[in-house]
């Protein structure tokens, strides 16, 4: 008698191959749908790494949050499916429904060095008591 069904020696690019990952600080959100169809739940996350297949994220918290869920980077209007691979505390590391394109990963990738470059140059810069970023 075989072992498992005929689907197990079908080959899946997101299973047989090490996607290239990058190293990012990119603040995102996670949705993942409640039991029922019943609303959505939201976390704030980080994504810490990523590639075409998958991320590595820190979550705020992860109490009630499923296996399966949409990551959104901020500023990025482009949801992502995704499997939850593990967790570990606070650290989550995901594979991708799909693998996502060239140029949403370079997007994210891209929009991070321009926001760490805009971080560094205000580093240590200090606004007037009342002035706030808009001056009256």
């Amino acid at each position: 008698m075989q072992q498992g069904t005929h689907l197990a020696t079908v080959t899946s690019e997101m299973y047989e191959r090490r996607w290239d990952r990058f190293q990012v600080r990119r603040p995102a959100r996670i949705m993942a749908v409640r039991p029922g169809l019943s609303g959505v739940t939201m976390r704030s996350a980080t994504i810490l790494d990523i590639s075409r297949g998958g991320a590595g994220l820190e979550l705020d918290t992860g109490i009630g949050l499923g296996s399966h869920y949409y990551l959104e980077a901020l500023g990025i209007a482009s949801r992502i499916g995704c499997a939850e691979a593990y967790r570990n505390g606070n650290r989550v590391g995901v594979k991708f429904l799909m693998p996502i394109s060239e140029v949403l990963l370079q997007r994210i990738i891209r929009t991070d060095f321009v926001m760490s470059a805009a971080d560094k140059d205000n580093a240590g810069k200090t606004v007037a008591p009342g002035m706030g970023r808009m001056a009256r």
